[in-house]
């Protein structure tokens, strides 16, 4: 698992306790006997590594994204495995290192993904190409060649297609795999849901590129 001291940012939320006491409510305590005691679940540690120089994540929503995809995982196989999730950032050539290494395929990839163990607290890692992100927002100079590939480039279509990859890979570690036709298309039918759920829930991460 990638980790780097200075570059990786942990968020965790523990689990809060709210008291209501006799001062602050009242006309609760004529009718409570005892104080209420709210429990709030404990959402997973998502730790962050940034291993593109040219990327400027957005931590805090990407953080927000994997624990709202956690809060549905009913729609989808169960969701992710318990435990600590890692994501990570990377540049091209960092990704095609991994695929060689552990796939033994050099080639340049999107997404890989590595299965933790749930066990010891570990729900695998999520990593991704910042560049083949940023290859997918070019646009077409011949439209007459390309029509259907032809797009606006924004910031906005960078931090979608991102998304997309940490969604994908959500989705590798809940049980989906795309190798097949038909697992293929109930992979993009699955990113389509969970895209959906994420706009839903305004959790839409800002992620800037400078290459």
């Amino acid at each position: 698992m990638i980790t780097d001291p200075e570059e990786t940012d942990k968020n965790e939320l523990e689990p809060n306790f709210v008291y209501i006491s006799d001062h602050q409510c009242a006309s609760v305590v004529n009718t409570v006997k005892k104080p209420r005691l709210l429990v709030f679940p404990k959402m997973r540690v998502v730790t962050i590594h940034n291993g593109h120089p040219g990327l400027h994540p957005d931590r805090r929503a990407a953080t927000a994204l994997i624990h709202t995809l956690d809060t549905h995982a009913g729609k989808f196989l169960g969701g992710c495995p318990p435990g600590e999730l890692s994501l990570a950032f990377l540049t091209d050539a960092g990704l095609a290192r991994l695929h060689a290494d552990f796939l033994a395929d050099p080639g340049v990839t999107d997404v890989i993904t590595f299965a933790g163990d749930p066990a010891h607290g570990l729900a695998g890692e999520i990593c991704v190409s910042a560049d083949a992100a940023a290859r997918q927002i070019r646009p077409v100079r011949s439209r007459r060649v390309y029509p259907e590939r032809s797009r606006r480039t924004s910031k906005n279509n960078f931090s979608d297609e991102l998304t997309l990859y940490i969604v994908h890979g959500w989705l590798h570690l809940a049980g989906y795999d795309d190798l097949a036709p038909r697992a293929k298309r109930k992979m993009r039918s699955a990113e389509a849901r969970a895209l959906k759920l994420l706009r839903a829930a305004g959790c839409r991460p800002r992620f800037r590129f400078v290459k």
